[in-house]
């Protein structure tokens, strides 16, 4: 099951020219929200494009069938009857774990497709944590930041991709694997995360580069791709 779930994730974010967009909210009472907008409108304008008349039902036929609406992964599994777990903690997860695709004058063909997790508490993390060492999971890593409801203390080391490259190098040959990383500027066009708050940010201790704050409730990371992929920007940072 861990497998059907990881696979479909994997067939958005390897969407070609995909802008990804994620939002974290901090609640007071510790917990997290998080959601993610994976905008694919002009990958789908460029298949379209390329898809004569005649091949274009079959070709999009299979995104027709994903939920507008808010539908947690249990309830599409269990209707798909691909629920193949009673491990209660998984279950918790998948009931807390929602999707849905975006689409625009009703046309069948989304433009972009999102996904959230509602309230997660310090232990749920832990239970993701374990769902996620057998199959890796394409989530934004800054959800792994320590939060107390009070203090949230940003990791740098994950203003990276490295989740979603592990994800994509999982599941290809060993050549194919090699090559990830060379494609991910391809892959992605821009990836940004907002961190939000309930209450008003009092101090920011520490800075980076790719982290600004918004107003006085949010800040807001944007991956520098090329810094990150580009192999020309590495080098000429080393000199």
């Amino acid at each position: 099951m861990k497998k059907t779930i990881v696979l479909f994730l994997i067939s958005l974010f390897t969407l070609q020219s995909c802008n990804i967009n994620t939002e974290i909210i901090y609640h007071k009472d510790a917990a997290s929200s998080v959601i993610t907008d994976i905008d694919t409108r002009e990958f789908m304008a460029e298949m379209q494009a390329m898809t004569p008349d005649s091949l274009q039902d079959e070709k999009f036929k299979d995104m027709d069938k994903f939920p507008t609406i808010w539908t947690s992964m249990y309830d599409m599994l269990k209707k798909e009857g691909k629920l193949k777990t009673e491990n209660q903690d998984t279950i918790k997860i998948l009931k807390k774990f929602f999707l849905k695709s975006v689409k625009e004058d009703h046309k069948p063909v989304p433009i972009g497709y999102s996904f959230k997790m509602d309230h997660i508490t310090p232990n749920d993390y832990e239970l993701i944590k374990n769902f996620n060492k057998d199959e890796k999971l394409p989530f934004d890593q800054n959800v792994l930041n320590t939060w107390d409801g009070k203090t949230l203390t940003i990791n740098t080391d994950f203003f990276n991709a490295k989740n979603i490259e592990e994800v994509l190098q999982s599941k290809g040959s060993k050549e194919e694997a090699q090559q990830v990383e060379g494609m991910m500027m391809m892959f992605f066009k821009n990836i940004g995360t907002t961190l939000k708050f309930e209450s008003k940010i009092k101090s920011i201790t520490g800075k980076h580069d790719w982290l600004k704050q918004v107003d006085d409730y949010s800040v807001r990371i944007v991956y520098d791709l090329k810094a990150l992929y580009d192999k020309d920007s590495k080098t000429q940072k080393r000199r």
